[in-house]
């Protein structure tokens, strides 16, 4: 039978609320980490900017090893809907099953998320010992360096210990707890790293690398303490405890732990994960081979400030979509697709390309004209070269890209079986070798540098959303609920609007050096009337 259209409401109403409170996360991790980095950025060369950058890459890669896999097949055990859609008129027996029913999911989740913190442990240990022999000479040579790799290392594995409390604070949609978590650790990392660097520069040390290092431990520092103080209080009315405890043993468990379909999902997507890391950080990864630690700076601040937008916004967007996505797509208590929940999922991914065709017509125009002019206020003349500036308008028009291909990526995520993902692996497996290639020919033939890359990294970004597009179209058609081009299209008007001025944009003002930020400004709106 199918589930009645109010649950599908409540679960969107959820949703709703849950992008809201991510999108503040975002928000207030940015404009503080965007204010502390104003502190210092007029202090740091572009060569320590470029350190800083290899830390990061290097902590992120051992917490998408280790982790990402595990949270995507996690959002695979959404609670039962008639738990999501419980309400005050439900009996008490009810309710007492539903919770029962959501304790034992929650606790399934619970369990698997260990598989992350198993699995950090070499994983930190292998690409610590491969980034400390690989490193650059002119990174080995900074003070305190191998104390930096160190403790980000520490602080790789202590988030990854937060990951009990996250998967149930995903599969609940308990985003306003994520939120006060989340916000004063950003605030203590910020914190952390711009008071270093300013008593370093009062002092006159020479710190190096080690506020950052010191500003990642404070921040997974942070998250435990907060997830600890925040849940552990609530276990024991929600039956659920955050060590790992035994279900029920059936041909479903192994071990009596651990959900052999939860796993199953996991191995897959981990197989996909490897190809996926390289073509999303491939950029990254190309620069810290074959660039100079400058060039590696440089890009870190046109990626940092040029997807401003997409961290605040996409980024949380998709998330949540993601989470939603999982739920509505996930069969109902009788092992069957609901035709109802599948059209509320299509609705609310055709709201989201829409809007993002018509953020995409502002960007492409209008983000390489203000950015620059932002930069060179905010930055200075030491990072307000050419070079920089036009790095930097690039990146703008790469932005739509990246949004594109994640919420359609986050579809195929929640839709796919374990035959379709390793499919979809075998896919971006040939992305992957397409996109190496193209990346070491604008680098090493081309000599074109970070910019070569942003464009090899549009067209990888477009072959995807496009295998995505098909994969999604085919998959409605399949549940009676087809995609046609018309739904998705915007006025005739507001694409010809944006092609005119994306044009007179490169051939007249690009980069956008010689327009002033007031001139921009009023270009802006003039531009916003008429779309």
């Amino acid at each position: 039978m199918s589930q009645p259209k109010p649950q599908a409401g409540n679960m969107l109403a959820s949703s709703a609320a849950g992008t809201t409170f991510l999108i503040l996360i975002q928000l207030a991790s940015r404009l503080v980490t965007f204010a502390s980095n104003q502190l210092v950025l007029r202090a740091l060369s572009p060569a320590l900017l470029g350190i800083a950058a290899q830390l990061e890459l290097y902590q992120v890669t051992i917490l998408y090893f280790s982790r990402e896999s595990i949270r995507l097949a996690i959002q695979r055990q959404p609670l039962s809907s008639a738990s999501l859609a419980s309400s005050a008129k439900q009996s008490k027996t009810l309710k007492d099953a539903n919770q029962n029913t959501a304790s034992v999911a929650s606790q399934s989740v619970v369990n698997v998320s260990y598989l992350s913190i198993f699995l950090g442990v070499p994983i930190t240990i292998i690409f610590t010992i491969l980034y400390q022999r690989f490193a650059p000479v002119q990174a080995l040579s900074t003070h305190y360096f191998s104390t930096s790799v160190i403790i980000t290392a520490l602080a790789s594995f202590l988030e990854l210990s937060i990951e009990p409390f996250f998967a149930v604070i995903q599969q609940r949609m308990w985003y306003e707890k994520r939120a006060a978590v989340e916000m004063p650790s950003v605030f203590l990392r910020s914190f952390t790293t711009c008071s270093l660097f300013l008593y370093a520069s009062r002092t006159s040390q020479d710190l190096g690398a080690l506020p950052f290092a010191l500003g990642h431990l404070g921040y997974s520092l942070s998250l435990f303490c907060g997830y600890c103080l925040t849940l552990l209080p609530r276990a024991s009315d929600q039956n659920l405890s955050f060590i790992l405890a035994r279900l029920q043993p059936s041909s479903e468990y192994f071990l009596g732990l651990f959900s052999r379909r939860l796993t199953s999902v996991a191995t897959s997507v981990f197989l996909q994960s490897l190809v996926k890391h390289l073509l999303t950080q491939g950029d990254s990864m190309m620069l810290a081979a074959v660039s100079s630690l400058e060039d590696q700076g440089i890009y870190s601040l046109a990626a940092n400030y040029g997807g401003l937008v997409a961290r605040i916004l996409f980024q949380p967007l998709e998330e949540s979509s993601r989470n939603l996505f999982s739920t509505l797509l996930g069969p109902d208590e009788g092992k069957t697709q609901n035709k109802t929940r599948i059209r509320t999922a299509k609705d609310h991914l055709l709201d989201i390309l829409r809007v993002y065709q018509l953020l995409s017509i502002f960007i492409f125009p209008l983000g390489p004209i203000m950015v620059p002019q932002i930069l060179h206020v905010l930055g200075g003349d030491q990072w307000s070269s050419p070079h920089v500036i036009r790095l930097l308008a690039l990146y703008c028009c790469y932005i739509p890209f990246l949004a594109f291909n994640g919420i359609t990526e986050a579809f195929v995520a929640s839709a796919a079986s374990t035959r379709e993902i390793q499919k979809q692996t075998v896919w971006m497996g040939v992305f992957s070798a397409c996109y190496a290639f193209a990346a070491f020919l604008s680098l090493k033939v081309w000599s074109m540098g970070a910019e070569g890359l942003l464009l090899a990294n549009a067209v990888n970004m477009t072959v995807r959303t496009l295998w995505s597009y098909f994969f999604i179209r085919s998959y409605l058609q399949k549940h009676s609920n087809g995609l046609h081009a018309k739904e998705l299209c915007l006025r005739p008007i507001t694409y010809i609007l944006g092609a005119t001025a994306t044009t007179l944009m490169i051939t007249k003002r690009f980069p956008g050096q010689d327009m002033g930020i007031f001139p921009a400004t009023a270009a802006s709106g003039i531009f916003a009337i008429f779309v």
